[in-house]
């Protein structure tokens, strides 16, 4: 019997496993995945996405010509998210290949211009962030 209740505790803690592995793998540029919007559904892949931005409980995601919103906090995606993906503030993540240009702005920000000429602007405390992230 114990042997038994040992084989249940060793699957469940393998399950434990795969289910960690699973939440810690990062989505990147060539990842794929899944909105729906009402009735709209799409397959898109992040490099198509430039931005996500924060509404309340949900998050627009800008692609293409769409701008599907989705029930997810922007919290939850940022940690979803690797790299290539910055959290300017506390509304906005940019897709840094999208960026186009970078400029100082107010108080020690920045603003970056996306390739689509959306500009987005960096808080002083992540632009920080920025500056070390991006140089050499």
């Amino acid at each position: 019997m114990s042997e038994a209740i040992q084989k249940l505790l060793g699957e469940h803690d393998d399950d434990d496993l795969s289910a960690l592995t699973r939440t810690e793998h990062k989505l990147g540029q060539e990842d794929q995945i899944f909105l729906k919007d009402g009735e709209k559904c799409w397959f898109v892949s992040l490099k198509d996405v430039r931005l996500f931005e924060s509404e309340g409980n949900y998050v627009r995601v800008y692609f293409n010509q769409f701008k599907p919103l989705i029930l997810k906090s922007l919290n939850n995606l940022e940690d979803r998210l690797d790299h290539t993906f910055f959290r300017t503030n506390r509304k906005f993540i940019v897709n840094l290949r999208w960026v186009q240009n970078v400029e100082n702005w107010f108080n020690g920000g920045l603003k970056l211009t996306l390739k689509d000429g959306s500009q987005v602007e960096v808080s002083r405390r992540q632009s920080a962030r920025f500056r070390e992230l991006m140089s050499l």
